[in-house]
């Protein structure tokens, strides 16, 4: 382990390899400039170290021991401690003492709401959500496409009890989700082709598409289509239709759904509700930022 490893390399503890190069007679200033970018590159390198941090514990609603992050992020303890300290007295980690556990801070909620904001995903989607969710009597959730994920930027539940579980923030997998499914097919040509071909195709149930030939096929009739189903691909019991929110340049930015337990409608029923879908989709479009 070095010293930079055992510190962290955090701001105010210099290690030798960040402290900065005494110039001498014999050599010029000049030599001494990679110490200086050494030192930015460290701190860039421990920027992106926490950002991991806060976003592993994303995927951890409960909640993570400083110890749990440091084994997923592979990093030392002393600088997952130091970070998460760091990051709690800021605000964007709350720490848990009874449990010993750290969560994501408020101050993450407050930038994804400003962000949600700018992007129109509250203000303007959600009343169009809404209304998708009283005629259809069922969950309507707004996804784009982050990387090899979908990220959930909106949803509305039905009013019926049960209740779907990708709420704002959720970051799912593109190929066995509506949603996922309608980003790919209607992404530009040279993306999709991409997605095609390197998307890692992990099995969530029993019935994932991880045959790539399959998936090629099943992007090829959401094309045909004009929308995307879910039949418990990604969660047993569940089953989703999307469509895809088309920019000025025919591109999926965002796709909209409908997802409902199997047990309360047929998949023909629920494709059944893809005008409605589409009609929100295109009025979406026409109101909200487009990426």
């Amino acid at each position: 382990m070095s010293v930079k490893e055992a510190t962290g390399g955090d701001a105010g503890i210099q290690s030798p390899e960040e402290a900065p190069a005494e110039e001498s007679a014999n050599e010029p200033a000049a030599q001494a400039k990679p110490a200086k970018s050494a030192k930015g590159d460290s701190r860039t390198d421990m920027v992106g170290k926490a950002l991991g941090l806060l976003v592993l514990l994303g995927d951890e609603p409960r909640g993570a021991s400083a110890s749990d992050l440091s084994r997923r992020a592979d990093l030392p303890f002393s600088t997952t401690y130091r970070l998460l300290g760091s990051l709690t007295r800021d605000g964007f980690v709350d720490y848990e003492p009874d449990g010993r556990r750290y969560h994501l801070g408020l101050r993450i909620f407050q930038l994804g709401q400003r962000v949600s904001n700018h992007h129109g995903f509250a203000g303007t989607a959600l009343p169009i959500l809404r209304r998708v969710t009283e005629q259809s009597g069922e969950a309507t959730i707004l996804s784009v496409r982050d990387g090899i994920h979908h990220l959930t930027v909106n949803k509305v539940d039905g009013p019926q009890t049960f209740r779907v579980t990708s709420d704002p923030g959720h970051l799912g997998a593109l190929h066995t989700t509506a949603v996922g499914k309608a980003l790919v097919a209607f992404a530009e040509d040279s993306e999709r082709e991409r997605l095609l071909e390197e998307l890692p195709l992990e099995p969530l149930t029993e019935v994932s598409i991880t045959d790539r030939a399959q998936f090629r096929a099943e992007i090829d009739k959401v094309r045909r289509q004009g929308y995307a189903v879910m039949d418990e691909e990604n969660e047993l019991g569940m089953r989703a239709v999307a469509v895809p929110l088309f920019n000025s340049q025919g591109v999926a930015f965002a796709s909209l759904a409908t997802a409902v337990p199997v047990f309360r409608l047929s998949l023909e029923a629920l494709v059944a509700l893809v005008p409605l879908l589409q009609d929100a989709a295109a009025e979406l479009a026409a109101r909200l930022p487009q990426r």
